[in-house]
């Protein structure tokens, strides 16, 4: 009896087991059909319908559509927006140092008339992302500043600016405040610089701003290298935008409604084809952002004044109202191992080497330059340097003589003990 007992014990057991198992079973099999349906419907909506298809040596494919198709036009504010085909002004660089960008994927075709090159986003794109709703943004700023606190702030001819502290990053920057600007550019230094982490990211750009410090306004643009977003440790063009400081608003290239691209021959977010070597050949190019009055729209330029496209001014209250307030250049790490978080992340900025390496060894930004009302390239009146991490990454504006114009030299390695533990 003590046996037969036993035998039923036995088998209720092992059905029980089945059973659980088999409900585990189903809802894993639910929860991953549920997310392939997800990711399946986004890449839907991100994917636009190319007339021509374009494989990249290094991997990545471009789809040509329809300019008129483009995903900007899925933004609300957007649905009856009327594209600006090009620039109704003219923007005079005071030098000619800036040298052709060069795309990896030029090498393999080009997109026809009346399209635009979008970067595919493929399943293990969306995949690497925290959740489908933040593919292809920043993560939000969160500051732990106070009022009584004086640390990431800088004072500007008298004018304080109040940056951080910001615990998810660390940046080395020129800034200049004090005016209304209606445009900024410089020539960036392009380098491949190490990223420890496949959620860190590095870049080096230029940022135009307006707004309250939690809810600022920034339209960017530079090189950036992202394994999360694009899947490598190349280095890449982009553009971003946020109206609330990141906290849901705006994203990389054209991962969400938004930027609206005009060219036909530059790609957001593909690889860029020259990059600095230690002492060896240095490569730059002229980053431009600048606003049109009568449009709102802010158009971005690169290489020899080549416009890309512009960030429509339906987008924004404070920089379609007004001008941009601050303007930046230089590099961030966006990590949560930064600041007083050990140990500090490996992610490097810039080269990867101190602004103190200078000319073929640190990232640079030559011909620095603001636009103003007078609608007139200058250098700003009135500049300061500012780096979260000194000894992590730093900042330094150069001059070899007085009758010189400065060159701003920031970036770094990140950790390296025992200055950045």
């Amino acid at each position: 009896m003590g046996k037969k007992r036993a035998l039923i014990l036995s088998l209720a057991l092992g059905l029980f087991v089945f059973c659980v198992s088999a409900a585990e079973h189903y809802h894993v099999n639910a929860r991953t059909k549920r997310i392939s349906l997800e990711v399946h419907k986004k890449l839907k909506l991100l994917n636009k319908r190319g007339v021509k298809t374009i494989k990249s040596e290094d991997g990545d494919i471009i789809d040509c559509v329809d300019i008129y198709k483009q995903p900007a036009f899925d933004h609300p504010a957007l649905r009856n927006h009327k594209i600006q085909m090009r620039p109704s002004s003219h923007v005079q660089n005071d030098h000619n140092s800036s040298q052709l960008v060069s795309q990896i994927w030029q090498r393999s075709g080009s997109c026809p008339d009346g399209t635009i090159p979008i970067r595919r986003i493929r399943k293990q794109d969306l995949l690497r992302a925290t959740s489908l709703e933040n593919f292809g943004k920043k993560m939000p700023v969160h500051s732990s500043y106070s009022p009584t606190d004086d640390k990431g702030t800088v004072y500007i001819n008298s004018n304080r600016v109040e940056l951080g502290p910001q615990v998810n990053r660390s940046a080395a920057i020129l800034l200049t405040t004090g005016y209304n600007y209606i445009g900024a550019q410089g020539d960036i230094n392009i380098w491949t610089p190490r990223v420890e982490s496949p959620d860190e990211f590095t870049t080096a750009q230029i940022w135009l701003k307006n707004g309250p410090g939690e809810a600022f306004e920034s339209v960017e643009s530079g090189w950036v290298v992202n394994p999360k977003v694009y899947g490598n440790g190349a280095t890449r063009l982009f553009v971003y935008w946020t109206k609330d400081s990141y906290k849901s608003s705006g994203c990389f290239d054209l991962t969400c409604p938004g930027f609206v691209q005009t060219n036909k021959d530059i790609a957001l977010g593909m690889v860029l084809g020259l990059v600095s070597s230690k002492m060896g050949p240095q490569y730059q190019t002229t980053f431009s952002i600048t606003k049109e009055p009568s449009t709102g729209n802010w158009w971005v330029r690169i290489g020899q004044n080549v416009p890309v496209g512009y960030f429509p001014g339906e987008l924004f209250y404070y920089l379609t109202r007004g001008a941009a307030t601050l303007v930046e250049w230089g590099g961030e790490v966006f990590s949560s191992k930064v600041k007083q978080n050990h140990p500090h992340t490996g992610t490097g900025m810039g080269s990867g080497d101190f602004a103190s390496g200078k000319l073929g060894n640190a990232c640079y930004v030559k011909q620095v330059r603001i636009i103003d009302y007078s609608k007139q390239l200058k250098y700003p009146e009135w500049v300061g340097t500012y780096s979260d991490e000194e000894y992590c990454y730093s900042a330094l504006n150069y001059a070899v003589s007085l009758a010189q114009e400065p060159v701003f030299y920031f970036g770094g390695p990140g950790r390296n003990p025992p200055y950045c533990p």
